[in-house]
């Protein structure tokens, strides 16, 4: 078991069960749930509905990563997330991650409330959000994304070359290693095939030392397999949070938290079985 320090005193014990991510976008563009919780009070109600289902965190979006989405400034993202953070911090039922690469949107995250900052740039777009999470005691998911540049031709080389970087980056910013979650970046400019072989592959990142979350949810891998509707997609994810935790994925980051809590409740079970045998 791992303990995962976080802003505001608090913690995250990763390693014996699975501990499930819902994702809350309040954006008009988001791929799967654009535009359905854009508004306040339909964010706190679909917040709370995944804190219900089993949600240990709540993670706040307000700008669309998806391929060919437009940029929105960072005061517009700040508008859609701040407000609901605030309410969620407030509330206290869960942990609150903001989803942003921007430096100052993290410290105003964290600031009304947030617990962690999720970066899908890896703190390689705007490096002193490193500084950010060093200095308020954010706990920081680092992911791995192939965006931008050139990749290396092996997919498990990519990761290990990205996250060291990433990985410099923070510790040169004096963030602890108990502060920080690496995440693979599934489907982050990785083709089908990358994404089924980082997949069986998996366990080579238990090699970087760090505990891990995972983002199948709803992602292109999961539609091809098992079609396009959210029904298909939402099974085709839970199969891959199943493989992905008895490899040793720790977090898992969703959009529809029941389906994967109940599918993850098999996986835990294995792994418990043989810990003890």
């Amino acid at each position: 078991m791992t303990r995962w320090h976080l802003a505001h005193g608090r913690h995250l014990d990763l390693g014996a069960k699975s501990l499930l991510m819902g994702i809350l976008n309040v954006t008009p563009d988001s791929f799967s749930d654009g535009g359905e919780f854009d508004r306040p009070e339909r964010a706190l109600q679909q917040a709370r509905r995944m804190i219900g289902e089993g949600a240990a965190i709540i993670d706040v979006g307000g700008e669309s990563t998806r391929p060919g989405a437009g940029a929105v400034s960072a005061r517009e993202e700040q508008s859609r997330i701040l407000p609901i953070i605030e309410a969620l911090s407030s509330d206290g039922r869960s942990l609150v991650s903001v989803d942003t690469y921007r430096a100052e949107t993290a410290r105003l995250a964290v600031a009304a409330g947030a617990h962690i900052v999720n970066d899908v740039h890896g703190l390689q777009r705007e490096p002193d959000i490193a500084h950010v999470a060093a200095e308020t005691g954010a706990g920081l998911v680092i992911m791995h994304t192939g965006r931008g540049r050139e990749k290396l031709a092996d997919v498990i080389a990519d990761q290990f070359m990205f996250l060291n970087r990433s990985l410099e980056i923070a510790r040169d910013a004096g963030i602890p290693d108990d502060r920080i979650v690496l995440d693979p970046g599934f489907a982050f400019a990785k083709d089908g095939e990358e994404n089924l072989e980082l997949m069986a592959r998996f366990g080579e990142l238990r090699a970087l030392g760090f505990p891990l979350l995972v983002g199948t949810s709803r992602k292109r891998l999961a539609r091809h397999l098992v079609g396009g509707s959210d029904e298909g997609r939402d099974v085709g994810t839970a199969a891959t949070s199943v493989i992905l935790r008895l490899k040793g994925a720790s977090i898992f980051r969703v959009h529809n938290v029941a389906v994967n809590r109940d599918a993850l409740a098999f996986a835990d079970a294995v792994r418990e079985r043989e810990t003890v045998e």
